[in-house]
């Protein structure tokens, strides 16, 4: 089932609310068949935005929506060609799985053949088929989301619309339907907005993300650009782990409480010395001998995850520092460790 993609632009598109500006005007362009996922906190305004391309919200006077080369602006949900998402899902519960997948297409007077086809079409992807017939109460939290999708996909909508589609779900569950939706998506090629809180299922899902705080765009790139080359301080912190070393400038290196780190080749060249700050993520430092080490330091706390190790280790910096080591490491609170970090694994920021 291939839908025909089509890209987006937001032009300019801000939104008040009763006097309060919760979205400052912002541009956008979305590619045909893109996963783009707007990432942030609360309030950050990604549901607003995702809204306004809906239909459901309407931009500020002067901002401007367009579906390819049509103006959108003023067009209402119905009439968008949309298929939306949301967190709650908004299943009904008096309809089978097949009622519910096959409901718009009921409403739109669609012919019994062609909706019945397209109906055991999408019922097969999702792998829905053996559940065609049952209420929607007998289905699993992780079946009832696909139910959602399958219906959002039913009226072969231009665009899909996520908001938030596994908050409802266990953590495990959230984990299995985060790697079939990047699948699924990947197959059907449809243009895709997708809202999250979570940074793993930006990760995962987005060719692109946008990073949005305060109502405004932080940083678009794709998820190594955003991990690895984070445009300041608001997406480093919100996006994963980053450890903080703060000291003073000198002779090519970051000097510390610990120790001293090269500094990366664009920064060593600065001639001017004084307070300097640098970042790295935790997996990208390693222990080495205290004698030979970068930095030292001590562990502070040592909390075993399965797969890693995550080592809290105190006065290798000003702040704690966080380290990611190989899940067999075993070591003792007040252990002295030497710390390591190659110099293009450090991030400057603003």
């Amino acid at each position: 089932m291939k839908l025909a993609p089509v890209p987006i632009t937001l032009t300019q598109c801000a939104k008040t609310f009763r006097g309060t500006r919760v979205l400052e005007p912002l541009d956008l362009q979305i590619g045909a068949g893109e996963t783009l996922v707007l990432l942030g906190p609360s309030g950050c305004g990604k549901t607003t935005t995702l809204r306004m391309i809906a239909g459901l919200e309407t931009p500020d006077a002067g901002g401007q929506i367009a579906f390819g080369d049509e103006d959108v602006t003023a067009l209402p949900i119905e009439k968008r060609q949309v298929g939306m998402v949301f967190q709650s899902y908004a299943l009904f519960p008096n309809l089978t799985v097949r009622g519910n997948i096959g409901y718009g297409l009921k409403i739109k007077r669609v012919a019994a053949d062609i909706t019945r086809q397209r109906v055991d079409e999408l019922l097969a992807m999702m792998r829905l088929t053996a559940h065609a017939d049952k209420p929607i109460d007998q289905l699993s939290g992780g079946q009832r989301q696909r139910v959602a999708l399958a219906r959002a996909l039913a009226m072969q909508p231009r665009v899909l619309l996520l908001d938030e589609p596994l908050t409802a779900l266990d953590a495990r569950l959230r984990d299995a339907l985060r790697s079939e939706m990047n699948a699924l998506l990947r197959e059907l090629g449809i243009t895709t907005v997708y809202v999250t809180h979570d940074q793993a299922e930006a990760m995962e899902l987005g060719d692109r993300i946008v990073v949005m705080s305060a109502g405004r765009i932080e940083q678009i790139g794709t998820p190594r650009d955003i991990y690895y080359r984070p445009a300041n301080r608001a997406v480093a912190q919100f996006v994963g782990t980053i450890n903080r070393l703060a000291g003073e400038r000198r002779d090519g290196a970051l000097s510390t409480t610990g120790g001293a780190v090269p500094l990366p080749a664009h920064t060593a060249s600065a001639t001017s010395a004084g307070q300097h700050e640098l970042f790295f993520r935790p997996e990208d430092a390693y222990l080495a001998d205290p004698a030979s080490a970068h930095l030292r330091g001590t562990i502070e706390g040592a909390a075993f995850l399965g797969e890693r190790t995550r080592l809290t280790i105190g006065g290798a910096a000003p702040d704690a520092l966080i380290v990611d080591v190989a899940g067999r490491v075993e070591l003792a609170r007040g252990t002295p460790v030497g710390i390591s970090i190659a110099p293009e694994a450090l991030i400057a920021l603003t």
